[in-house]
């Protein structure tokens, strides 16, 4: 355990619930963890009792793998009732790939968030803009240049719509201006960005619990990146002012994480998390006395060995972090001959 989990408190210890299986872990809130098949190799998925039956958040990816994980969630879990909706908390693949799927196979609606849907039906649609196909010259541009890594990228351009290959033509929006009562508890939207575009966290005063999704992880910091589709945006600066928004709630909340384990210290949590983004800023600030690219920056934040999809979020990861310094005014961009648009610092 690394010092910043240790802060934490884990009520549930090290038990995980089976593959397959739900656990209770609060009155009509039940805990289900699917495999993924990379290095994050996990995802937390939620069962909340919806009166007649069970409301499902978020999906995991589209594999067969997860379809038959839930086959024995529906076989072992549901306790004879159906599922009633599917709410998912962004668009990210792991967390809306069988959205289609479980809302087919149940005939039930999606809720999401309108940018998380609009983002998730463009990317399953790999249509031109999308982080796919506008990998390759986006990297280009901040410095990638190793052949080896943009041939394997070029084989990454239908990513997305492998993982998540359709989703619902149709939603129910999750706003935060209109709680949700999901059975016999009203959930109330939180709207976080910097990670994603409208990513919806879930609190419920009267169970004390906030399914936090990708905003708040135990152990990891949320990956905050700048890609292709949105090639200047502040997703630090975003994320950082959404963390916010947590301090309001009550400090023993039980946060429900997508990755990771079920804790209390939302708080702390946010402060680890704005050290750790302070920390690397002053990282970037130091290297940036002399112009760097993204590419120059990754191996400063990450030292360590990246596989592909690991070094797409790191590139994304290092931008973001020049482009917080950037709209601070403390680095200017520069543009030289060869095309590679590098950050060195204003003074």
């Amino acid at each position: 355990m690394n010092p910043h989990e240790s802060e934490l408190h884990y009520p549930f210890g090290d038990t995980l619930p089976a593959t397959g299986a739900a656990m209770p872990i609060a009155p009509g809130v039940r805990w289900i963890r699917m495999g993924l098949p990379f290095a994050l190799n996990h995802i937390n998925l939620w069962l909340l009792d919806d009166g007649d039956g069970w409301a499902v958040v978020d999906c995991g990816i589209a594999n067969d793998a997860t379809r038959s994980a839930w086959e024995q969630v529906f076989t072992n879990a549901l306790e004879g009732r159906p599922i009633t909706r599917v709410i998912v908390t962004h668009c990210h693949p792991d967390h809306v790939g069988l959205a289609a799927w479980l809302c087919e196979r149940w005939q039930v609606k999606l809720w999401m968030s309108v940018g998380e849907y609009g983002f998730a039906r463009m990317m399953a649609a790999g249509l031109p803009g999308a982080d796919g196909p506008a990998t390759i010259p986006h990297f280009r541009l901040h410095g990638l240049s190793d052949p080896d890594k943009l041939a394997q990228l070029e084989g990454r351009k239908a990513y997305y719509p492998t993982l998540v290959p359709k989703v619902p033509d149709q939603f129910v929006r999750l706003d935060p201006r209109k709680p949700l009562m999901i059975g016999a508890h009203e959930w109330c939207i939180m709207i976080g960005t910097g990670h994603s575009p409208e990513h919806a966290a879930l609190y419920c005063e009267s169970l004390n619990i906030l399914i936090s999704g990708d905003m708040l992880l135990p152990k990891i910091s949320t990956n905050t990146s700048v890609f292709a589709i949105e090639p200047e945006a502040d997703a630090v600066g975003q994320f950082l002012t959404s963390l916010q928004a947590f301090r309001g709630l009550p400090e023993q909340t039980l946060a429900l994480p997508s990755h990771g384990k079920p804790f209390h210290g939302i708080h702390q949590r946010v402060r680890q998390l704005e050290e750790h983004h302070a920390a690397r800023l002053d990282e970037v600030r130091v290297a940036c006395s002399i112009p760097r690219s993204a590419a120059d920056i990754v191996p400063l934040m990450f030292k360590r060995d990246l596989d592909m999809h690991q070094l797409t979020f790191a590139m994304g990861e290092a931008l973001a972090h020049l482009h917080r310094l950037w709209y601070a005014g403390e680095l200017k961009r520069l543009q030289n001959d060869d095309g590679v648009i590098r950050f060195v610092r204003s003074d």
